[in-house]
């Protein structure tokens, strides 16, 4: 089913707010109150189609979304041990070996020791690596700003916060 058929589709409520159509259907005759179902599916699916909206953007530049991470995070970063890499992006370091693999492939990055540690490696963006990310991440932060257009300062501290309580409240779930 695509993302963006009608599976997914939107309408408005009486109050304007969207929800939907699929979601409330599914759950009309259950007579409870819904309205967490509803709008952790909403995040769902939002979630979603912001990694599909990601991932065609880095393949537009030749990347993935988690080559394309790793590349952002070494800019901004510098030189950074594998496991703190893969700690930083919440990824497995077998995952981040993976992607420092084909981005050593690629030129983009180099493995190099870490001399206050003989047993850790660190990843370090290459010339071309920097180059390559130089060019791509200015438009990637343009494309988070369309993304939530229309959206005030108001309204973007408060899908921080509520998303953050979201992860604080999951975090206490996992700690059961």
């Amino acid at each position: 089913m695509h993302p963006l058929g009608a599976a997914n589709e939107l309408a408005r409520d009486e109050s304007g707010r969207l929800y939907s159509v699929r979601m409330r259907e599914l759950f009309k005759d259950l007579h409870v109150d819904m309205s967490a179902v509803e709008a952790l599916g909403a995040l769902k699916i939002a979630g979603h189609m912001l990694g599909l909206l990601q991932e065609r953007w880095a393949e537009r530049h030749g990347l993935t979304q988690g080559r394309l991470g790793v590349l952002f995070r070494l800019y901004r970063c510098g030189d950074i041990p594998l496991g703190d890499l893969a700690l930083d992006l919440d990824y497995t370091p077998r995952n981040i070996t993976g992607l420092v693999d084909h981005l050593e492939r690629d030129g983009l990055v180099e493995r190099v020791p870490d001399s206050s540690d003989r047993r850790s490696i660190r990843a370090r963006l290459t010339k071309a690596g920097r180059e390559r990310i130089e060019a791509v991440w200015k438009e990637g932060v343009d494309h988070q700003f369309e993304m939530v257009e229309g959206f005030s300062k108001d309204d973007l501290a408060q899908l921080r916060h509520l998303c953050l309580q979201l992860v604080v409240n999951a975090r206490k779930e996992l700690g059961k």
